[in-house]
């Protein structure tokens, strides 16, 4: 190394850098390409990455030929043959913001100056590389990328899978084609095998505590995959073929290496060439002309990116035409005519502080983690994460004092996927849930035979079930009342010693004076620690006013909660229903009561089997019902309300008299340029529709907005009728026959086939 010319020159610090972080990116790739067992999230790896480029880029003479920046994946793992590629398989570099695939497209367009080429977007399998060797049409080499020269031998295991086919379709196959592609495991497919491993593992616990009594040895637990790419490549390379056919692995094929007998001009005209072939291509791709078509699909899949039926983490851009490709050429390690747009990381690891348990407003005890630290993760902060219950925290094997893998899908909240049990020292302590609710000491116990969850069945008392109920019936589930969210339904719950809190339970909301409100007080905390600050004064906790200005007069936010609460007393009947918090009782059922009973009283009044005859409700709702209303604490809530003039019955107007959609079963996807989500389910379910949120053959009108996501793919490989913003307008207004007119359909019950909106994209 210091005979590289300039080495002398480099600053002893820098030196030292570089090694640490070749070190440390050297092997993170063996566990990451050859142990399918890694231990930090893909965005931390390039992170480390980009901190070593630049420091190559600021001193040239670091650049070594074993440096990660100057290689390709990683090695080969023990046991697999060696095979080496006909032609090398490079990886792609990263463009992480606009900024760097702008750069990189003025690269391309001062290169290919005054020629005319086109750019090619497809998705970014998060998968295993696998290239295919077919001799005279005969599938006789698979071979994982390794370090792109020298691969393993995957063969046995390649064949397991069922859409590869061991022979190419059509008479005139090419003397020898390497296929290039990734290998997966779909998300759902993924979430069903770590199921099963975990129930695996309860099995063999439960042996496992005969076996100890016997003085024999116990069995060994199976590990969970962190990912479903991890999932993937341990499934692939399993020493026994059988294993990974019983796996639901799939491949989509994306580029083609060395050929004979041949020629393409374009990447994608060599898709539709692999599909004929009879290989599996993907679905989503698109060539495009400018760079703003580019950042419209790589906007589009950032939204969709969920609706995909596999783990995505990037859109891949390409030029299009071959022979301009080559003129382009590669670096050591990368083609300059592609390069992979990368989306925020969804996955990250993080260290676990803690796991705590949350009460929520039926009682249900929830565990969550809290991290260490806030981490950033799909764009936003975050340091606590779900749990679910007790058993799903010993089915992922999570211990306190884990670095764990987190994950945050979308506006999914944020939950724990396992832990990486690679970095554990030893100090790890397994989680105990606890036996009492932490806010009002009661004892926490399944409600019903069979219920997994642990509940505080103190639903009358308990601060914290009567905090959550309350933030519950404000929010825009419920009353949609604005004032009253999670913060002031925690003021309003608090205790003002020695007097009794203003709200005690949801009877004393209506009922709230300006005089009840200007005495409560809250204590001022830490935004980043959550922790009550002190007064610097007199060192006790420092609190504030929360209704009340300096001069002891109302501030706005409590003649507003007020304002908003007496208008709330004319609400939608339906909101009232699902404001008061009865077990299994959500807006979908609380809809369908209200249309059916349009009284309050006349709900609580009718029998169980009058109230599981309501399309949408059925016995176990029903009886939910029933139980919640024979508390007496509960008949007061009601009464309370009654006389604070909140109105129980609901009058059905001419429209809803005559409920012309009635029968109607419709889904709604996207975003309408007319309605909110929830504006567009009210319309359809207050003209007698059903609304549901899957997709089904017994689907009548599936209608889309922007950026509809699988929803829409399904209805059209159903071949239902599809509504945009236009056609739902008729649907609402002149109901379904002339929506399918509308659509150019003859009348219902005629053979007929779906119709997409004019102009929608099929991908």
């Amino acid at each position: 190394m210091a005979a590289v010319e300039g080495w002398e020159d480099v600053p002893a610090a820098a030196r030292r850098r570089h090694a640490e972080l070749a070190a440390e990116l050297t092997e993170h790739r063996v566990r990451y390409y050859e142990q399918d067992a890694p231990t930090v999230s893909d965005a931390e790896f390039d992170t480390l990455m980009r901190e070593l480029e630049a420091l190559e880029t600021a001193h040239p003479a670091l650049v070594t030929p074993d440096s990660p920046t100057q290689q390709v994946g990683g090695g080969v793992a023990e046991g697999f043959a060696k095979v080496e590629h006909r032609e090398r398989l490079l990886s792609l570099d990263n463009a992480m913001d606009d900024e760097e695939l702008t750069a990189w497209a003025d690269r391309v367009a001062r290169e290919l100056d005054g020629l005319q080429y086109h750019y090619l977007c497809e998705l970014k399998v998060d998968g295993l590389a696998v290239n295919l060797t077919y001799r005279h049409g005969e599938l006789v080499l698979a071979a994982t990328r390794g370090t792109g020269r020298i691969g393993e031998d995957i063969t046995a295991n390649v064949r397991t899978i069922k859409e590869i086919p061991h022979r190419l379709r059509g008479d005139h196959p090419p003397a020898l084609v390497e296929i290039r592609g990734e290998v997966y495991l779909p998300t759902e497919a993924f979430a069903e095998l770590n199921a099963s491993l975990a129930a695996e593992n309860d099995r063999r616990r439960a042996e496992n505590e005969q076996r100890a009594a016997e003085g024999r040895r116990p069995h060994a637990l199976v590990k969970l995959f962190a990912n479903p790419r991890n999932a993937a490549a341990g499934s692939l390379r399993q020493k026994d073929p059988l294993v990974t056919g019983s796996r639901p692995l799939h491949m989509v094929v994306h580029g083609i290496g060395a050929r004979e007998g041949f020629e393409i001009d374009c990447q994608s005209h060599a898709y539709q060439l692999l599909h004929d072939w009879g290989l599996p291509t993907a679905r989503h791709n698109r060539v495009v002309a400018t760079l703003d078509e580019v950042r419209a699909f790589i906007k589009q899949y950032g939204e969709q990116r969920h609706s995909v039926e596999h783990e995505i983490d990037g859109v891949v851009v390409k030029v299009d035409e071959i022979a301009l490709q080559g003129r382009l050429g590669a670096t050591s390690k990368s083609p300059r005519w592609a390069i992979a747009w990368k989306y925020p990381p969804e996955e990250v690891t993080a260290k676990l502080a803690s796991i705590k348990v949350g009460i929520g407003r039926t009682g249900r005890a929830t565990p969550y983690a809290v991290l260490a630290e806030p981490v950033k993760v799909a764009g936003s902060m975050v340091q606590y994460a779900t749990l679910h219950n007790q058993q799903v925290v010993k089915a992922k094997g999570v211990l306190l004092g884990d670095t764990v893998v987190l994950r945050k899908a979308g506006d999914v909240i944020p939950e724990i996927l396992g832990p990486v049990e690679d970095l554990r020292d030893g100090t790890e302590q397994e989680f105990v849930m606890p036996a009492e609710c932490h806010e009002c000491g009661t004892a926490l116990r399944p409600m019903s035979e069979g219920d997994i969850d642990l509940r505080c069945p103190n639903a009358q008392f308990c601060p914290a079930q009567v905090r959550e109920r309350i933030a519950y019936l404000g929010g825009r589930a419920s009353l949609d009342v604005e004032g009253l969210g999670y913060v002031a339904a925690t003021a309003l719950t608090q205790p003002l010693e020695p007097a009794e809190p203003p709200v005690r339970d949801e009877g004393d909301v209506f009922g709230l004076t300006v005089e009840q409100l200007l005495p409560i007080r809250v204590l001022v905390r830490d935004q980043k620690t959550g922790m009550p600050k002190l007064d610097d004064a007199t060192g006790e906790e420092k609190e504030v006013s929360f209704f009340a200005n300096l001069s002891g007069e109302p501030k706005k936010t409590a003649t507003l909660l007020l304002e908003n609460l007496a208008a709330a007393k004319q609400k939608e009947l339906w909101r009232y229903l699902n404001g008061l918090s009865i077990r299994h009782v959500g807006p979908v059922a609380a809809q369908a009561l209200a249309r059916e009973f349009r009284d309050l009283d006349a709900i609580f009044a009718a029998d169980e089997e009058r109230l599981a005859a309501t399309e949408g409700v059925g016995p176990k709702i029903a009886r939910s019902i029933q139980e919640w209303y024979q508390e007496e604490w509960h008949r007061e809530i009601l009464r309370k309300w009654r006389e604070a003039g909140v109105r129980f019955t609901e009058e059905a107007t001419a429209e809803q008299g005559e409920r012309p959609l009635e029968g109607l079963t419709v889904v709604v996807t996207g975003t309408l340029a007319g309605h909110t989500r929830d504006g567009a389910k009210e319309a359809l379910v207050s003209r007698g529709a059903k609304v549901t949120g899957s997709v089904s053959k017994k689907t009548d009108f599936v209608v889309v907005g922007d950026n509809p996501g699988s929803k829409y793919d399904k209805a059209v490989q159903l071949g239902l009728p599809v509504l945009d913003d236009a056609g739902f307008a008729v649907l609402l207004t002149d109901g379904a026959e002339a929506a399918r007119a509308h659509l150019g359909l003859p009348a219902a019950g005629t053979e007929s086939a779906g119709v997409t909106p004019e102009g929608a994209d099929q991908d």
